[in-house]
């Protein structure tokens, strides 16, 4: 498995703000415990590396690998 970095510039905007949106309602008790999960699209968003997107071979941060 490969873990460089596969996530681009929107998808990273758009997994920490899905995750910061589900952390937040998790805090307020709206949703479900579910909403904790939360915290792996902000993980993989700060990194930028998706073991999900290794593992199928997607890749959205536009970096051509040699």
């Amino acid at each position: 498995m490969n873990l460089n970095v596969n996530v681009g510039g929107i998808d990273k905007i758009a997994r920490i703000s899905v995750g910061v949106l589900l952390i937040i309602l998790a805090i307020m008790g709206i949703g479900t415990p579910w909403t904790w999960i939360g915290i792996v699209p902000i993980v993989t968003g700060l990194s930028g590396r998706c073991p999900a997107y290794s593992i199928f071979g997607i890749n959205t941060c536009g970096i051509e690998k040699k």
